[in-house]
């Protein structure tokens, strides 16, 4: 499988794949995934740079565009980051919007369901190899190692990061441990302090949205460095 970034020639064709899926998935689901879906598609038809990969936006203008209040929108974005659609790129500021980024790879693996019924020309496009000079990333690189087993909550959520990214998997993922899970929080322990901080920084958002695929009461995550 693969995503593409959708720049350069076939960038017009690409995203067309990308709306088409996101479509055809809202409308094979019930009307809460309508509405959740629709949603995404207008700030990605209206403020999203496909070229940057960011969503420079305020929560005042999105609840404008969708027809809503404040607070339905803070629901609605809290969902999305759960389902590891969106990501905040950078925090609100005084005086600045927020700016997100939205995660294609996870967004097209979501609806990979549905492929088959748009037609087997977009199924072969999304599962064929890219080309050397090709703008498309891989879904998946060929894991360099054997994907993690383990039937308890900890190993599904290592399941889910690897086969997202088998990569990253094996640089940074694998050497966490859980120490701790209470109260819609968990605890991963990492073995240095730099590798806590690195990815209490950059991928929380990520291994959040592995477990909430399979626990959605787990809301806060501690990385810790073993003593």
């Amino acid at each position: 499988m693969q995503v593409a970034k959708p720049v350069g020639r076939n960038a017009p064709a690409l995203k067309y794949d990308i709306l088409s899926a996101l479509a055809v998935y809202a409308l094979s689901g019930d009307k809460h995934r309508h509405r959740s879906v629709l949603r995404i598609v207008t700030l990605i038809t209206t403020r999203y740079n496909w070229r940057s990969n960011e969503l420079s936006i305020g929560r005042e203008e999105i609840a404008r565009l969708w027809s809503v209040n404040e607070r339905t929108v803070k629901r609605e974005m809290a969902k999305l980051r759960s389902a590891g659609w969106v990501a905040v790129k950078r925090p609100a500021a005084r005086g600045r919007v927020a700016v997100y980024e939205l995660d294609l790879k996870q967004i097209m693996l979501d609806t990979v369901e549905i492929w088959p019924v748009i037609g087997p020309d977009f199924q072969d496009r999304m599962q064929q190899e890219p080309a050397g000079d090709s703008n498309v990333v891989p879904f998946q690189a060929k894991p360099s190692l054997p994907p993690p087993n383990g039937e308890d909550l900890w190993g599904q959520v290592q399941s889910i990061l690897h086969g997202r990214d088998p990569e990253l998997w094996a640089s940074w993922f694998q050497h966490l441990h859980e120490a701790e899970r209470a109260g819609g929080q968990v605890t991963l322990v990492a073995p240095s302090r730099f590798m806590a901080d690195y990815i209490a920084q950059k991928w929380t958002a990520r291994v959040l949205a592995a477990y909430g695929r399979i626990d959605p009461s787990i809301r806060t995550l501690r990385i810790e460095a073993a003593e």
